[in-house]
């Protein structure tokens, strides 16, 4: 099977449905200091929800709306009509964009140069919002990533990741190396390591025989020494010992207490664990990885676009992917209202196009996920 053939399409269309559905399933309690892994559980028990296997419910308790995230009312089962907009899906449509502008041959400078022009600086967050004041002042990278920025290594560059993964699939180091241009921009450290992961991850997902082999490629592109590396290791080491869920992120929360609810290290954490004991279902891997807290959004997301890719866009249940109606609200310039499917063909011609190692793709083998 060659990369433009049908199998592709339908996982790279997978991996946008996922990010989106990932995205709306957390969107509600996306606030980390005050959604614990357990105030989750405990809505989702009064609502009736757990297992959870669909879009949160509404709140048995009116008093849990105050606490929300506003958007929440088009986030729910039975409210939900197209996505939300948020800066998760923005990023990626952004990076489409760049793709398509600049090609895979982009600059870290393109990448601030097109953030001006297509995104409105207040639907910028954290370190995306200090670079982008930076760039707006006459700086330029790496400076743009430094100056008066203390979110240097939180998560915002891994959710700008993806649609890197999607155009180089089955090349993790090719992903991995795009990231890490788009992310310098904003980022440091820990941060930049987190997209060049998340990119790896993904192109490893369209062709690795399980999840545990695409973290294992993930993990071949940033230093072992990293504190991302060692924190994902040690998640892929507690599943190994056939620890429950719930104590393994408890173990990875108490060791990584401090860094804060949107850092990237701990929300890989909360990811990696969602992937591994999702054992490969679309609809466990998200609402295992929203349920474990943090930034269940971003978390979601990412891992939505993991499942999706190997999943595909026909076999994700239709409860996560109708109330999508195919289209996309964001806060992009010329991109409001798209469809899902056009974008997902779009991010299919840059793969086609790709500059490619030194191998063909080649699709996994159903049937063999951890």
């Amino acid at each position: 099977m060659t990369s433009t053939g049908p199998d592709l399409a339908d996982r790279v269309h997978g991996g946008w449905l996922g990010r989106i559905a990932g995205n709306m399933l957390g969107k509600p309690v996306e606030q980390g200091e005050v959604w614990t892994r357990e105030r989750i559980d405990r809505y989702l028990r009064g609502a009736g929800a757990l297992p959870l296997t669909d879009y949160l419910p509404e709140p048995a308790d009116p008093a849990e709306t105050a606490v929300l995230r506003p958007e929440w009312r088009g986030c729910v089962r039975g409210r939900i009509h197209g996505s939300v907009r948020d800066d998760d899906v923005d990023y990626a449509i952004l990076g489409l964009h760049l793709l398509e502008t600049h090609g895979f041959g982009f600059s870290t400078e393109q990448v601030g140069d097109l953030w001006l022009l297509r995104l409105p600086y207040l639907q910028t967050f954290t370190a995306e919002r200090a670079a982008y004041r930076n760039l707006a002042n006459g700086l330029k990278p790496p400076l743009t990533a430094t100056y008066d920025n203390p979110y240097q290594e939180w998560i915002g560059a891994l959710i700008r990741a993806d649609v890197h993964g999607w155009t180089r699939p089955g090349d993790p180091a090719g992903a991995a190396a795009l990231a890490r241009r788009d992310a310098v921009l904003s980022h440091t450290g820990n941060g930049v390591y987190g997209a060049m992961w998340a990119a790896a991850l993904i192109a490893a997902a369209f062709t690795a025989p399980t999840v545990r082999d695409a973290l294992d490629a993930a993990l071949g592109v940033i230093p072992a020494s990293s504190r991302l590396a060692r924190t994902v290791r040690r998640v892929i080491s507690l599943h190994e010992t056939r620890l429950p869920w719930e104590e393994t992120l408890a173990t990875l929360a108490a060791e990584t207490a401090g860094l804060g609810w949107i850092h990237t290290v701990p929300n890989a954490a909360v990811l990696s664990a969602g992937l591994l004991y999702g054992e490969g279902d679309f609809t466990r891997t998200i609402a295992l990885t929203v349920r474990g807290g943090l930034d269940t959004d971003s978390n979601g997301a990412t891992a939505g676009s993991v499942a999706g890719v190997r999943t595909g866009a026909e076999a994700i249940p239709a409860r996560w992917k109708d109330p999508l109606q195919d289209t996309v609200r964001s806060a992009v310039f010329g991109f409001d209202g798209v469809r899902i499917s056009a974008l997902a063909e779009r991010t299919v011609r840059l793969a086609a196009s790709a500059p490619w190692p030194g191998r063909g793709w080649l699709p996994f083998r159903h049937g063999h996920d951890s």
